[in-house]
C-alpha cells in the first residue's frame, strides 16, 4: 500500500514510517539524511523489498493507533477466523548514566492477543537507494545485513530460519525483533525489549508532562509537539523539514525534493512553536546549530538550507533505481536550493536568535559578543535587501526582487536594534533603527499596489503570495492598519481555493500549483485572528485538524477538490503551523471552567 496515512516512529536520531498494514516502508540510518535502508514508500512494486514487514496470512482488519502521550505505534492485525496480533512499533528513547539513549535502534514487539494466527516476517533491507541488497550472515539468535556504508543486525527469539526463508508459522507466543547496530546483545530479546519499551514510554510521558499547551485541541498539539522532536537530530539541535524524500507536491508534477534537511527560514517559526511549548532544551539546542552555522560561514552568502550536520553541500542528483512514491518519479537526493541566493535567509537567522536575548529560560542567553557576530548577518542584509533572488518559495528560473525576501531584510536590521537596545547599545541602536526605517519605507514605496489596495509578491508586480500573509506576524504592519486587512483580503481573491490557501497561483517552472501549501492556510488562520475574525479562524482551524490522517499528522500539501494530502511527510512546517494556530486561538486555562 502507497499512501500517506503513516505514523512516525523515532528517536531523534533515527526515524521510520509504519504503512496502515503495519509495514516499515521508510527509514535512514544512521542518520535522517543517510542512504534509506528501507525505501518501500518510493518503490512501485508488490514484493516486500525495501520494506520490514510483518504479514498475517487471511488478514481481515488492521487497526492502529499511538500509544497516549508517546512515539510508540501499535498496529492490530485480525485474520478471518478471530486471530489477532498486536504489533508495538518503537525507537528506544530514555535517560540512563547520565545522559540520553538513542541508539540507532528500531524494536517490533508481537503479542499475541487471540486464535491462532499464521504471521510470515519479511525483512528486506536495501542500501544505494534501492539499487542493492545487502549481503546476509547469521548465528543462532541474529541476522546480519552487511553492506558497504552499514551493518545493521536483526537480534530476535523468533525462529532465525523462519526469518531468513520468510517461513509462514503460527504465532503462539510473543516475538521480539531488534534491528540495530552490529553487536552482540547480553540479555535475552524479550527481556531487553520489555526493558526498552517500559523505559521509552516513560521518557515521553515525562517529555509531554512539561509542555505548555492550551485548554483546546490538546490531542492535537501533543501529537504535534512529539512529531516536531521527532524530526530534531539530537547530535546537532538541527531539525528536518521532513522525513522523506520525493514525494510529490501534487500528481506526477515532477515537483519532487528532498527534505531531510534544515531550512533556516523554517527557524523563526519552529523557534515560536517550541517557546510556546515551553520545550526550552529543544529550542535552545536547535538555535544553537542555527547560530553556529550563522557565525561560521566560510563566504558572504548565508544558505537556505543545510545539512544535520551543518554542512553545505547539498549536491542534487537522481536515483534511477527508485520509480518513485506511486510510480511518480524522479527520486532526489540533495536540493539545489542550497546554492540559491535567497535574502530572506539573514532575518531568518537573526529572527531566530533574538529569542537568546529575550528568554530569561535559557542556559546560554545571548551576549554582545553574539550580537556583534549578527551583525554580521545584519550589514548584508542591509545591502541586498532591494537585489533580486530566487524567493521564499525557491523558485528555480526566476529572479525578482521579492517583498517577503526585503521584509525579512528589514526583520534583521529590526531584530538588531531590538537586541541592541537590550544590551544598552545605544549608539548601535540607532544604527540598526536607522536602516530599518530606510527599508520598511523602500518596501511600502515599491510593493504597495494601490489599484489592489494590497503589498504584492515583488516590487512594481502585480502577483501575490502568501509569505505577505505574515506582514503582522513579523512586526512590519501592526494589526488594526488597513494595509494589513488589504492584503489578506487580496490572499483571499487569489489564493483561496476552497478552504485552502495556496502559496501563489501563477504558473512558475512546473506550470501551475495544483495544491495548498498547508503552513499557508494556517499563516491565514493566523491573520484571522489577528484581524479578530475569531469564529472564521476555529472554523477553518477545525477543517484543517480534520484533514490531518488517521494518526493525526500532516504532510507539505493537499489537494483541495479531494483533501488528499501531497508532498513531503511528516512536514514539520505544518505541524508547526498547527501548534502556532492552536495557542492562538484556544481558550485560555482561566476562561475553560
Amino acid at each position: 500500500m502507497n499512501s500517506l496515512d503513516l505514523g512516525l516512529i523515532g528517536n531523534c536520531g533515527i526515524s521510520a514510517l509504519v504503512d496502515p498494514a503495519g509495514r516499515i516502508v521508510w527509514s535512514c540510518m544512521p542518520r535522517f539524511d543517510s542512504d534509506p535502508i528501507f525505501c518501500g514508500l518510493l518503490r512501485n512494486a508488490q514484493d516486500n523489498l525495501g520494506t520490514f514487514t510483518l504479514e498475517m496470512e487471511n488478514q481481515a482488519r488492521v487497526e492502529q493507533k499511538y500509544l497516549r502521550n508517546t512515539a510508540i505505534l501499535v498496529t492490530t492485525l485480525y485474520d478471518q477466523a478471530g486471530g489477532a496480533v498486536e504489533i508495538t512499533d518503537f525507537a528506544p528513547r530514555f535517560h540512563q548514566f547520565g545522559r540520553t539513549f538513542y541508539p540507532m535502534m528500531i524494536v517490533r514487539r508481537l503479542r499475541l492477543l487471540a486464535g491462532s494466527p499464521v504471521i510470515r516476517i519479511c525483512l528486506e533491507p536495501t542500501h544505494d537507494y534501492g539499487a542493492e541488497v545487502p549481503v546476509v550472515t547469521f548465528g543462532s539468535n541474529h541476522v546480519r545485513y552487511v553492506s558497504p556504508q552499514l551493518v545493521v543486525r536483526l537480534t530476535t527469539d523468533a525462529s532465525i530460519t523462519a526469518v531468513l526463508e520468510q517461513l509462514p508459522f503460527v504465532l503462539d507466543h510473543d516475538i521480539t525483533l531488534i534491528l540495530g547496530p552490529d553487536e552482540t546483545m547480553t540479555e535475552a530479546p524479550g527481556e531487553a525489549g520489555q526493558r526498552f519499551f517500559n523505559a521509552t514510554r516513560n521518557y515521553w510521558h515525562d517529555w509531554v508532562r512539561f509542555l505548555g499547551i492550551p485548554f483546546e485541541w490538546q490531542q492535537a498539539v501533543i501529537r504535534a509537539a512529539i512529531t516536531i522532536k521527532l524530526s530534531t537530530f539530537d547530535d546537532t539541535g538541527a531539525i528536518v523539514a521532513a522525513m522523506t524524500t520525493s514525494i510529490p507536491e501534487a500528481p506526477s508534477s515532477g515537483r519532487n525534493w528532498d527534505y531531510r534537511y534544515c531550512w533556516l527560514r523554517d527557524g523563526y517559526f519552529v523557534v515560536a512553536a517550541l517557546n510556546r511549548l515551553s520545550a526550552t532544551r529543544t529550542m535552545e539546542h536547535y538555535l544553537h546549530y542555527i547560530v553556529n552555522i550563522a557565525v561560521n560561514m566560510r563566504s558572504q552568502d548565508l544558505q537556505p538550507v543545510y545539512r544535520i550536520n551543518g554542512q553545505g553541500n547539498l549536491a542534487e542528483s537522481i536515483m534511477p533505481h527508485l520509480p518513485g512514491y506511486h510510480g511518480m518519479g524522479p527520486v532526489r537526493v540533495g536540493n539545489a536550493a542550497y546554492y540559491q541566493i535567497q535574502n530572506d535567509v539573514y532575518g531568518s537567522a537573526i529572527l531566530a536568535a533574538t529569542h537568546m536575548f529575550f528568554d530569561e529560560r535559557l542556559d546560554r542567553p545571548g551576549s554582545e559578543g553574539l550580537f556583534r557576530q549578527l551583525e554580521t548577518l545584519g550589514e548584508i542584509a542591509r545591502t541586498v535587501y532591494n537585489r533580486p533572488d530566487a524567493g521564499i518559495w525557491e523558485l528555480r528560473n526566476t529572479a525578482r526582487i521579492h517583498t517577503f525576501s526585503s521584509l525579512m531584510c528589514w526583520v534583521a536590521c529590526d531584530r538588531l536594534a531590538r537586541i541592541a537596545a537590550r544590551l544598552g547599545l545605544h549608539e548601535r541602536v540607532t544604527y540598526w533603527r536607522g536602516y530599518a526605517d530606510v527599508i520598511h519605507q523602500t518596501i511600502c514605496d515599491n510593493a504597495w499596489d494601490e489599484k489592489q489596495q494590497s503589498f504584492v509578491e515583488s516590487f512594481g508586480g502585480q502577483e501575490f503570495d502568501a509569505s505577505l500573509l505574515l506582514l503582522h506576524e513579523l512586526e512590519f504592519l501592526a494589526k488594526d492598519d488597513p494595509r494589513f486587512a488589504g492584503t489578506v483580503a487580496a490572499a483571499e481573491r487569489h489564493l483561496k481555493k476552497g478552504d485552502f490557501i495556496f502559496r501563489y497561483t501563477q504558473k512558475d517552472d512546473f506550470g501551475e500549483p495544483e495544491t495548498a501549501f498547508l503552513v499557508c492556510t494556517f499563516w491565514y488562520i493566523d491573520a484571522l485572528a489577528a484581524l479578530g475574525r475569531h469564529d472564521e479562524a476555529r472554523t477553518l482551524f477545525e477543517t484543517m485538524l480534520a484533514c490531518r490522517n488517521p494518526l493525526g499528522l500532516l504532510s507539505e500539501d493537499i489537494e483541495p477538490a479531494t483533501r488528499k494530502l501531497w508532498g513531503n511527510f511528516p512536514q514539520t512546517y505544518s505541524m508547526v503551523g498547527l501548534i502556532n494556530s492552536a495557542m492562538r486561538l484556544s481558550k485560555n486555562w482561566g476562561e475553560a471552567f
